[in-house]
């Protein structure tokens, strides 16, 4: 398998730390608008990176990116970026007939008049759109394969198959205890893709009622998250896994809810208030153009260069309540990755690291025909015991406890 990475940030290196120590590819091109940024990934791996190239490409040119593909023949395409860039990649991929996988998916838009109760364009609709000419083609289209969404989707499809007989809700819950010595605000993921999912309305799924919205940061909920990591308040936000799961999971409801913080919170509230989580540009004095969402990135620190000064863990996971036998059964389904263990092993922090481990696990399985689907599908579409067992195989163990 010959494989195109675009996007050389946080997530982007740390795929090729963990693809490095893997036999199931022959070589991963590592594409980004930034040569010198894909050519420092490939360097960082040393005598590991025999298997590894750096070249530059503009994520947001389909006719670029195809052409690429086909030049350095690639079988599949892996979106290392953020979500502005998820169609003119999907699309290219189809176009040079390579399988795809991507961890966030096509945009978002709030309906016109009732953004916090009806849906308007949802998470991933561009690209279920087309998922005709995907099977068509024969190809695998993975979209959401990252942690969350991603792993918590395995997790769903896997308490459906092996722990419950009936499924009444589905709830993804993400908290952390990081820290960040020097910093009073310093996400550890993507600023863009934070500000997306948190200021768009959350959506929400319900059997007989389908998709709804809500408001930001609604339902708020304290939820004991393990290892240490202990109560995090946590609130809905709009993510894929409530457009995935439902798909192909029987369930009542399914909702996501990430711990988020006060202080965060009223952050995210001032930069709505202030116009500057706007992504179309404005013309400042002296007449540049500028994203204001793209100046708020600029002005905070790269969240892949934070690890050093990050203390804690991170928790992703999915609670499922339902029955088992006539019983009633709740189960909370994990994975935690302590910064301290990411960072002495791999080098990355533990966010990036997290999100980085699913798709690297995917591909291994995509390369080996495990998972052999064609057309559009979510992590919940595919055998989940494969993946999980051969996340373990990783080094990196997930969890289940019962509630």
């Amino acid at each position: 398998m010959r494989i195109l990475l675009v996007g050389a940030g946080g997530v982007g290196t740390a795929i090729t730390r963990i693809a490095a120590r893997r036999s199931f590819f022959d070589h991963i091109v590592v594409a980004d608008h930034d040569l010198p940024r894909a050519e420092a990934a490939v360097a960082a791996l040393g005598g590991d990176g025999t298997r590894f190239s750096a070249v530059r490409v503009d994520a947001g040119d389909r006719e670029a990116v195809t052409a690429l593909l086909a030049a350095e023949r690639c079988d599949v395409l892996l979106n290392a970026t953020d979500p502005r860039f998820v169609m003119p990649l999907f699309e290219a991929s189809l176009e040079a007939r390579a399988h795809y996988i991507d961890m966030a998916m096509s945009l978002s838009y709030p309906h016109r008049d009732r953004p916090y109760a009806e849906c308007g364009i949802k998470l991933g609709d561009a690209q279920f759109e087309r998922a005709a000419d995907w099977e068509k083609a024969g190809r695998l289209a993975l979209v959401g394969m990252g942690v969350e969404p991603g792993l918590s989707d395995v997790f769903a499809r896997y308490a459906a198959d092996e722990l419950f007989d009936t499924i009444e809700e589905i709830g993804v819950r993400d908290g952390a205890n990081l820290t960040v010595d020097g910093y009073d605000f310093a996400p550890s993921f993507s600023i863009w893709t934070t500000i997306e999912e948190c200021l768009n309305p959350p959506v929400i799924w319900e059997k007989g009622r389908g998709w709804f919205t809500t408001a930001p940061f609604s339902e708020p909920e304290v939820f004991e998250f393990p290892e240490g990591i202990g109560p995090v308040e946590c609130v809905n936000v709009e993510h894929e896994e409530v457009l995935l799961i439902p798909r192909w999971v029987d369930a009542g409801r399914v909702t996501f809810k990430y711990g988020l913080g006060d202080d965060f919170i009223e952050t995210l509230k001032t930069l709505h208030k202030l116009g500057l989580d706007r992504t179309d540009k404005v013309t400042v004095p002296g007449g540049a153009q500028v994203s204001p969402r793209d100046v708020v990135a600029a002005c905070l620190p790269d969240p892949a260069t934070l690890g050093d000064r990050m203390h804690g863990k991170t928790c992703a996971g999915t609670w499922v309540k339902g029955t088992k036998d006539g019983a009633r059964r709740e189960v909370y389904l994990y994975h935690v990755v302590d910064n301290q263990w990411s960072m002495r092993e791999y080098g990355s922090q533990a966010v990036v690291w997290q999100t980085a481990v699913n798709p690297v696990v995917a591909l291994e399985l995509v390369a080996g025909g495990v998972w052999a689907e064609s057309g559009v599908r979510g992590p919940e579409a595919l055998p989940p015991v494969p993946f999980l067992d051969l996340l373990r195989e990783y080094g990196s163990p997930w969890g289940l406890r019962e509630q």
